[in-house]
Formats: structure tokens, sequence, C-alpha cells
């Protein structure tokens, strides 16, 4: 009788995999559901974030508002607005003068040699000055300017006041063209030279002769019509020309024009927005913690986090939060209430009615220090901190316990292979000695 290797074999594998099925559907099932629990808490940290980023988008930053105001003008392209959550509800006329310019010069006539390698190029804007080496300009050495020189020693000065240089070419003529940087009266631009050659007459005439291409000027902006009250600014947008409202004014009227009508007014479409948006984003949140922590059912799945504090308390502390009181006021007043399964719901019309009655009290509600935006946002960050955050704690523990089941399931396999060599010995050992017995009984 020969020896079957392969039936040796085959019966080594299935009693080493019988002596560790137990212990290997033991760890299976435990990284199964540590896995399933590292992904539900991977997509409450995504939704924690998510609605926390919900909360800063709504209040707008640090010095954010519920409150949205809105400008609208009688006519298009005289004047854009920016308005604030402290904007003064009204109606204003403004009637354009004429809009703020910056100073600019052409300085013609030069060609390049007309300028000698020595003195200065004096150049003012306002009260301000600073000059130019027209020896440290000539970067060539050749002891003459080209125009292209002596425009890239102005931009190129450390102490420049703001005037800006370029060329402008015509007909193979060139004209050197400086511009302020800001608009305004006070930001004219002066010309002057220091100690250079006499013998550059040409330089000096086309100083002298310099062409004013736009003049310095205030906006002047007129309030309550053509004959009304005189405001001037040195551009053309004036902060906070009214509480809470800069205007940036874009076209000058002409004389007998109507004036430019401003209204100021609350814009109750976008404060609706940013409160669905609110009503929303918590619904959200909850939809999802509810997902995860559900217990299940003959027609519903069981939650990978169902009976777990943890997430049940975040349920818990934001509810506990919504029902808060914030300087006087609740939710319930602004037409934001819960229904049994927890969810808000907005009442337009009691919302708007509440804005339009107490516009400061939404901010109080919401937008204030301490207020329900920044509690909540406080609330989520103790959870998604990336450092310190609960979740991220949690989801090392999690991986830590998936870390040791890995090894526990490596040292299942050294056992198996052990299990597996020693039935395999056995049963080679046990087909040795029948294939001898049989030989034996042949002889008899």
């Amino acid at each position: 009788m020969s020896i079957d290797t392969e039936y040796a074999r085959y019966m080594a594998q299935q009693l080493a995999s019988y002596d560790i099925a137990p212990m290997q559907t033991r760890i299976s099932r435990s990284q199964s559901n540590y896995k399933a629990r590292l992904d539900a808490v991977a997509k409450l940290e995504s939704a924690l974030r998510t609605f926390r980023d919900a909360m800063r988008d709504i209040k707008g930053g640090t010095t954010g508002s519920m409150v949205v105001n809105k400008a609208s003008f009688s006519s298009e392209g005289y004047a854009t607005a920016t308005v604030g959550s402290k904007a003064v509800a009204g109606n204003y006329q403004f009637f354009v003068e004429q809009l703020a310019s910056a100073h600019q010069v052409a300085i013609s006539g030069i060609q390049d040699g007309d300028v000698s390698a020595q003195g200065s190029l004096d150049l003012m804007v306002g009260s301000e000055g600073f000059s130019v080496s027209l020896s440290d300009a000539d970067t060539d050495g050749d002891g003459t300017l080209s125009l292209a020189e002596l425009a890239s020693a102005i931009n190129g000065a450390t102490a420049n006041t703001g005037v800006r240089a370029t060329l402008v070419r015509s007909n193979g003529n060139v004209s050197l063209v400086l511009t302020s940087e800001k608009t305004g009266a006070d930001h004219a631009i002066g010309v002057a030279t220091s100690g250079t050659n006499p013998a550059d007459t040409v330089f000096h005439d086309a100083l002298a002769n310099r062409q004013q291409l736009s003049e310095a000027r205030d906006a002047k902006v007129r309030l309550g019509g053509e004959g009304g009250m005189l405001l001037t600014n040195s551009g053309n947008t004036f902060d906070e020309l009214i509480d809470g409202v800069t205007l940036t004014f874009t076209r000058a009227h002409a004389a007998g024009d109507s004036p430019l009508s401003l209204e100021v007014g609350q814009d109750n479409t976008a404060m609706q927005d940013k409160a669905r948006k609110f009503v929303s984003a918590v619904n959200a949140l909850l939809s999802s913690v509810a997902s995860l922590t559900a217990s299940g059912g003959e027609t519903t799945s069981r939650g990978a986090l169902a009976g777990d504090a943890g997430t049940r308390a975040i349920q818990s502390q934001v509810n506990r939060i919504l029902r808060e009181t914030f300087a006087g006021q609740r939710l319930t007043d602004f037409g934001v209430t819960a229904g049994r399964n927890g969810l808000l719901t907005l009442d337009t019309a009691a919302f708007e009615k509440a804005v339009a009655s107490n516009p400061e009290g939404l901010d109080k509600l919401f937008a204030s220090k301490g207020g329900m935006l920044e509690s909540l946002d406080k609330t989520v960050q103790i959870y998604t901190s990336s450092t310190n955050g609960v979740l991220a704690n949690r989801k090392e523990s999690l991986n830590a316990q998936l870390k040791r089941l890995d090894q526990q399931s490596t040292q299942l396999d050294q056992q198996y292979e052990r299990y597996y060599t020693r039935y395999l010995r056995q049963y080679t050992s046990m087909m040795q000695i029948m294939a001898s017995m049989e030989q034996t009984q042949g002889m008899f």
C-alpha cells in the first residue's frame, strides 16, 4: 500500500481548520463589528463637520449677523452699495457732481540720449516726495538715460511714494507717462530736478511742458439732490457714508439730471434663506445621528452605534441648546418649532413678522457672543477637534482594537500552521503504520 500524501494533507487541513474555527469566527465577527463602528464614527464626524461649517457660514464669521439689509437704487450704473446689518432703513437722494480721479501727466519729446546720467529727478505726490538718482538709473553705463531706464528707476525706487511710470508709443514717438496710484486732489504729482546737466535743455523743456492727462480730483457728491449738502472724498468709495452703508460711485450726473435714489431696508428673502439653512443643517445632523443609533426592527436596520451613549449625548446636547433662551430670545419666538420626531420646521410668515418687529432679537438669539450658533459650534468642536476631540479619540481606540485583532489573526495563522504540521505528521505516520501492517498481513 502506497501513502496517499494528498489525503494526509487534506485531513490535516480539515482538522487544523476545525481547531481554530471558533477563534477565527470570533475574530472575524469582532473585526466586522469594529470596522462598522469605525465607519459609523467617520460618518458621524463628517456630519458634525458639515453642520459646523453650515453654522459658521450662516453667521458669516466672527463679526457676522443674521440680519441682512439691502440697498435698491432708482437707476443703474451710478453706484454700488455694501450694506451692513446695522444699517438704518431709509431713503436717500444723491447727486454725483464729479468722480474722483488720479493725477496723470505725460512727458513727451525726449529721445534716448537727451538725459545725462547726473543729478536726480525729484517727484512729489501731494506732500510726500522721493528722488531718483540719474547716475544709478544708467544701468548700461553709457552716460545717458533711455526712457526705459528712467521709467524702470522710478518704479523701482524704494522710497517711491505712489507714482507709476509707463511708456506710451505712437508713430515712433515715445512718451513717459506718470500716474498717481491714489485718486484725489491731495495726490497730485510734482516733477523737478536737482543737479542735472544744464545742457539737457530738451529734457528740462519736456518736464516744464508736461501735459496733464487727468486732473487730481476729489469725488463730489451732494446729499439731497443737485443743490443739497456737499460731500467730498479722495476716492469714489465713501465708507460708512450712512451708518452701516458704504457707497462706491461709478458715474457722474449731468446738470439737471434726476438724483440717484437709494432705499435701504431689510432683505427678508436673504434672512429667510439663512433661517432655512439653519433648520436644514440641524435636521440633517439629527437625522444622521438617529440613523446611526437606530434600534432597528422588522423593517429597519439596526444602526452601527445603537445603544452608544456618547453618540446619543450629541443629540441631547444639540436639542438642549435648541431649547435654550439666549438674551431673552428663543427659536419659537421666530417661528422655528420642533415636531414629535425632534426635527425643526420654519413658519416663514411668523419669522418675517418677528424679524420686522425685533431684528436685534434675531441677532441676539443666533449671532451674538455666546448665542445659539456659537454654542452649537463649541459643542461640535468638542467632538470634531483633530487633536483631542471625542471622535478622534474614539477612532484611535477602534483602530487600536482592530490592530490587536490583526495581531490575534496573525497568531491564529501561526497556530494553524502548527496544528497543520502536527496533524500532517500524525496522519503520515498513521498511514505508514497501516501500510506496514497491510504488508505484514500479506505475508501470512
